[in-house]
């Protein structure tokens, strides 16, 4: 039985994150990208998406490694993967592919690169925006390039590869954390791995999912920021196999994004309201219950300071958290919002907490963010 290690939501192409390589797609290039898994196994196997795709997507052929330096692989690591026996595969327009299960023993936290060759002519590419850590492509197939020195185009965001599983002995106790830009890690130092969610993995030994997305809505679509939570979690949370916790902290740029009538194009959303955002959750706790899961209601953080704060916003995070806080209809509450506030000024984040923006955490706050969610695992 295979349990997810690892996951990028699917996003729309899009030309507004630089650099990446989503509106012009890939053809005769090989991309490589590295992934570090929750929790390790002896057989892995890859989900990759075309969910954006208009058209269906020709991989030729794929491989994995353990991860080196930069776009570097274990060369006795290399394994080639097949789906259905064959060594390419044509993917359907909005469709997605799990590879067979291939023989890799790989630790927890242990990182694997997924390199894949695209002779044809892709269009624009499913990908995941926000990475934090740096995908690599070279012209031609590079399938089996040990040192990465063709690969000599660098960006940080993932490309159609949605979630790495692992064989880890039929384990069902891993944690998704659905969000926003929070959640993806906005904020983090890059490549280091120190998003909440990597946090928390080391701190419980648990697999993590991180099912974030920056500036998704709970309640609309965004062309820039994907699909509404309501909708999207069925296929980023509970499709992945192996989930029992799902862990909630959305809501932010729903309130943030309509405080004024005056925001950028890319920020479309009508102004909201506790009531609103409130059905939302409820609806995203009735799914996930609906698959067995535990649903534990997370605070939305303090923003004061930042560009999603003003009087309406402030009135509206303050009833949601209290209802997070008090309503009952939750598994578990973690209280982020108490966790990242600053004594002094409980409607802003800590200064040790905050990455400069005052609106998302450094390092230190995810890490403390990660300790409270592990805390409330442990009992």
């Amino acid at each position: 039985m295979f349990t997810t290690a690892w996951t990028a939501s699917p996003q729309l192409p899009s030309e507004g994150f630089t650099p990446n390589w989503s509106r012009e797609g890939f053809w005769r290039q090989s991309l490589r990208q590295v992934v570090r898994l929750t929790v390790g196994g002896d057989r892995i196997r890859v989900r990759l998406s075309n969910a954006y795709g208009s058209s269906p997507l020709r991989i030729a052929g794929a491989t994995v490694a353990r991860a080196g330096e930069g776009a570097a692989v274990d060369a006795g690591s290399m394994r080639r993967l097949t789906f259905d026996g064959a060594t390419g595969v044509e993917i359907p327009a909005r469709g997605l592919v799990v590879g067979d299960p291939v023989e890799l023993a790989l630790e927890s936290l242990e990182s694997l690169t997924v390199t894949l060759h695209l002779d044809a002519v892709t269009g624009p590419a499913t990908f995941h925006a926000q990475a934090f850590a740096t995908s690599y492509r070279g012209a031609g197939n590079r399938l089996d390039d040990i040192d990465g020195q063709g690969f000599d185009e660098a960006t940080e965001s993932w490309y159609f590869l949605a979630a790495v599983e692992v064989d880890a002995g039929g384990r069902t106790d891993a944690v998704a954390l659905f969000g926003d830009s929070i959640t993806d890690g906005f904020g983090s130092t890059p490549g280091a791995n120190r998003r909440w969610s990597d946090a928390l993995a080391e701190r419980t030994g648990r697999p993590v999912l991180n099912a974030g997305i920056g500036g998704n809505l709970l309640l609309n679509d965004s062309a820039w920021y994907g699909e509404k939570g309501v909708h999207r979690l069925g296929r980023d949370v509970l499709d992945h196999p192996g989930v029992d916790t799902l862990v909630v902290l959305q809501g932010l740029n729903d309130i943030g994004f309509s405080e004024t009538d005056e925001q950028p194009t890319y920020r479309p959303a009508p102004v909201v309201e506790a009531d609103e955002l409130i059905d939302g959750y409820r609806e995203l706790i009735r799914q996930a219950r609906a698959r067995g899961l535990r649903v534990i209601g997370a605070t939305l953080l303090p923003s004061g300071g930042s560009d999603h704060w003003g009087e309406h916003a402030a009135k509206v995070s303050h009833e949601v958290n209290e209802w997070i806080r008090r309503s009952g209809e939750w598994d578990a509450v973690v209280d982020l919002n108490r966790v990242a506030a600053d004594p002094a000024d409980p409607d802003r984040l800590h200064p040790a907490y905050d990455f400069g923006d005052h609106l998302h955490p450094n390092d230190a706050g995810y890490a403390v963010m990660a300790e409270a969610v592990a805390e409330l695992l442990r009992h």
